[in-house]
């Protein structure tokens, strides 16, 4: 029998030379707060660099959550107060994270030179590939506002393999109409070009109701160091082409899409009218009472609420938690299910903060679901 060897197994990960435990978990949180910062990057694509950050390590088998902003804001003013809320947290473990900012809004950007032709919103799309390519993901769940939105569906219509859900702010996929030209015009010939945007962004209740938010936005649109760069986002948006969607025809989003919009919110009806036109039995219709013009900003934890059930329907997260949203939908869909088994799939969600329900259902048929 072979004399038997002592081994002396080392620690897998040994503290450094004079370094104690407590140091050593205090720079093991250091480089988790580093990791929580993002990555910030820069590539170049045949319209211009364009910029992007990145949370967290991609996951195996999972898209990416690529968000992308309105005017007026970049993926920080857009998207903070969403991704910072403490129930988003289980969501942002399981998913990296990458946040576009359109060209020349990053913070810190330079004013483009005088003349200086910004990509159209079908270009911004087709900038999203290289971003993907340098990145080397191969599909993502896109999450945009306005502008954003816009963009994010021209990228799913010439990519739809790339595409597994889209969650849609506040979409207007409508090129602008002679009156709605004429009327632009009017208002720049009265108002700035921050206060059309702020128009843009929030309703006009919010507006005359002057709160701390409207504030602190006007004051970041007003202020901003590249408001000529905003300018510029902000004309290639109101020249953009119609996305031509038709129920039923070939132009169409092909993933499973999430479509949000306040009440009284300025781009309700185009949302309506965008609800109208996607695939019923791939769309889900939130519209969110109390919310105003950015539920993302005003509504985070209901959005996060809707986002966590959209991506359980999807087949992700199926072993976290579920919200009580998802909790009081199963039952009653399966309450309801011997009643109105052979109806549509369609769904229409509307939440209401002041009264803590929320309805969902196909055409016809109400539910309301405490939340």
């Amino acid at each position: 029998m072979a004399e038997l060897q002592e081994v002396q197994i080392t620690e897998e990960k040994p503290l450094l030379p004079g370094q104690t435990p407590e140091a050593a978990k205090e720079a093991e949180l250091a480089a988790q707060i580093l990791l929580d910062q993002g990555q910030t990057h820069s590539v170049e694509t045949p319209y211009g660099s364009v910029t992007f950050t990145v949370y967290g390590t991609p996951k195996p088998k999972r898209p990416a959550i690529l968000t992308y902003h309105d005017v007026g804001l970049n993926y920080k003013s857009c998207f903070q107060p969403l991704f910072q809320f403490g129930d988003m947290q289980e969501i942002i473990q399981n998913f990296v994270r990458v946040h576009v900012d359109a060209p020349g809004m990053e913070e810190g950007a330079p004013v483009f030179p005088l003349g200086y032709q910004y990509p159209s919103l079908d270009q911004l799309a087709d900038m999203i590939p290289c971003v993907l390519q340098y990145l080397n993901f191969s599909t993502i769940i896109g999450v945009g506002v306005g502008a954003g939105a816009y963009i994010l569906s021209r990228y799913a219509l010439n990519h739809p393999d790339t595409v597994e859900g889209l969650v849609l702010i506040n979409i207007d996929p409508n090129a602008k109409g002679w009156m709605d030209w004429a009327a632009h015009k009017l208002t720049g010939l009265t108002s700035s070009i921050p206060e059309m945007i702020l128009g843009h962004l929030f309703s006009q209740e919010e507006l005359s109701g002057n709160s701390e938010l409207i504030q602190k936005y006007r004051n970041i649109i007003t202020h901003a160091p590249n408001l000529d760069n905003i300018e510029l986002y902000w004309n290639s948006y109101n020249n953009r082409r119609d996305l031509n969607f038709e129920r039923g025809g070939d132009i169409t989003l092909k993933c499973p899409v999430m479509l949000v919009v306040g009440d009284q919110a300025p781009h309700e009806d185009a949302v309506v009218e965008c609800n109208s036109k996607l695939d019923p039995t791939q769309t889900s219709f939130l519209k969110m009472a109390d919310s105003g013009g950015q539920p993302q900003l005003t509504q985070p934890g209901k959005l996060t609420e809707a986002f966590k059930y959209f991506l359980q329907g999807m087949g992700y997260m199926a072993s976290s938690c579920m919200t009580r949203l998802s909790r009081s939908r199963t039952a009653s869909l399966t309450s309801a299910a011997s009643i109105d088994g052979n109806r549509s799939r369609s769904r229409t969600l509307s939440q209401s903060s002041e009264s803590g329900t929320l309805s969902s259902g196909p055409p016809g048929h109400t539910m309301e679901v405490s939340c």
